[in-house]
């Protein structure tokens, strides 16, 4: 009988949940669908031109470049120009079938050519259309190294890591501060990063509001949110007496669903913001690095140090901690432990938000951006110390230098692999972490 009035408990706050997902994404899902509905089957069709400069891959989109597209047999579907600002087009194509992009070489803006000329023509399959769309890329430029130094690319990978780290330790703090004030290894803070860029992308990219103008408002949207997740999910499963272990599968339950959901609204191609998203990278010594990604290193960089001080010195952020280290004897205080946990759910949905909103800027905006972070948050913050809020800052710091220094001896795809590693070796070794202390079992 109680398994059952928990399994309805979940339910119905699975269901509140979606609720709540639609109708923030309400405008976002109209307009795709109505493209959708009047395209069905596309092409997307983009060039970039690629520059390697010291160690590191700039790509920026090409505007105003012809593409052919043709039919299996040779019937021309049309002629299309990428667009302004991205350098893409979508070409609504009839069926799933065979067909040929070829981008005219001549259409190219003065001084670019294509990396390989004889791969002016991309050829697809009727098997290739997995999905509604087919994405095709053309990239001009250069491929290789730029003459950089074994010093020029160790530089640029560090700055690159620090820029990794200050995101990586502004998401992992909520989580950890969650952890510490309920125990909850939550899985779906991932999905809250994710949430912070898409609706960044919405406000920005749909509605056309500038994005200095919006993030305040998507840093809140985003705060709601973690604070939703909370009172409709978790807030009653710790009423009800739930025990972690079956929390922590709602979380990962959670996080799949929320993932899907994205994934049918945005769909599965990352995108750029609207803004900054056109800058050419400018060097400070051996490293480089656009406006926008200094503006942000800099600004995650204010945010953390202004958590850590609200953490040190104000009196609610001495709650957090208090709650954080022993919530049964902060009760006993006096503190009201419910309100610090919600306070938490809200400041952990702000930052994971914020960190999403850079990460977008970094890297595009994808579906699945938050799922790809987790586990160097959680790497992150067990390196810290679990439940630390200072060894969140410190531990995801660290893993995201890690990360992009790892890429100097391994192959990029991997880079993620020592930071994982660390991770065990922490467990094993010292599984409280850098801030974190002994505690007697039993």
């Amino acid at each position: 009988m109680q398994e059952r009035k928990t399994f309805h408990a979940v339910l119905s706050c699975v269901k509140a949940l979606v609720v709540l997902l639609a109708a923030l994404f309400s405008v976002g899902a109209s307009s795709s669908l109505v493209h959708a509905a009047d395209s069905g089957l596309s092409i997307d069709i983009s060039v970039f031109d690629q520059v390697v400069v010291n160690g590191t891959t700039e790509r920026q989109p090409v505007p105003g470049v012809t593409v052919l597209v043709k039919t299996e047999a040779g019937v021309a579907v049309g002629e299309f120009v990428t667009g302004t600002g991205t350098g893409t087009v979508s070409v609504p194509v009839p069926e799933k079938a065979g067909y040929t992009v070829e981008l005219v070489l001549s259409s190219l803006p003065s001084g670019m050519s294509l990396i390989d000329e004889n791969k002016a023509i991309a050829v697809i399959t009727k098997d290739a259309f997995t999905t509604s769309n087919k994405k095709v890329t053309f990239f001009t430029g250069s491929v290789g190294e730029s003459g950089a130094s074994a010093f020029e690319r160790i530089a640029q990978r560090f700055a690159d890591g620090v820029r990794l780290g200050l995101v990586i330790a502004m998401c992992s703090v909520g989580l950890s501060l969650i952890f510490g004030t309920t125990g909850l290894t939550n899985f779906a803070h991932g999905e809250m990063v994710a949430f912070g860029g898409l609706t960044m992308f919405l406000f920005n990219v749909t509605l056309g509001i500038p994005l200095l103008i919006a993030a305040p408002f998507v840093v809140a949207i985003g705060g709601l949110f973690g604070l939703a997740i909370n009172g409709l999910v978790f807030a009653k499963l710790r009423n009800r007496g739930i025990g972690l272990v079956s929390q922590l599968v709602v979380s990962v339950g959670l996080s799949i669903m929320l993932r899907n959901i994205f994934l049918y609204q945005f769909g599965g191609r990352t995108k750029p913001f609207g803004d900054f998203s056109m800058q050419t990278a400018k060097s400070f010594g051996p490293v480089s690095m656009t406006p926008r990604d200094l503006t942000t290193a800099i600004l995650s960089l204010i945010v953390l140090v202004a958590v850590a001080l609200f953490l040190s010195r104000s009196r609610t952020g001495k709650a957090v901690r208090a709650v954080s280290d022993n919530p049964t004897l902060a009760s006993s205080t006096g503190i009201d432990t419910q309100k610090i946990i919600r306070i938490v759910w809200f400041a952990g949905g702000a930052l994971a938000t914020l960190g999403g909103i850079f990460r977008g800027l970094d890297e595009q905006v994808g579906f699945d951006m938050g799922s790809k972070l987790i586990f160097l948050m959680f790497a992150g913050i067990t390196l810290g110390g679990l439940g630390s809020a200072y060894g969140a800052l410190i531990g995801g710091f660290f893993v995201g230098i890690l990360v992009e220094m790892a890429s100097l001896v391994v192959p990029a795809e991997l880079k993620a692999a020592p930071a994982l590693f660390i991770l065990i070796v922490v467990l094993i070794v010292r599984p409280q972490g850098i801030l974190g202390r002994k505690q007697r079992v039993g």
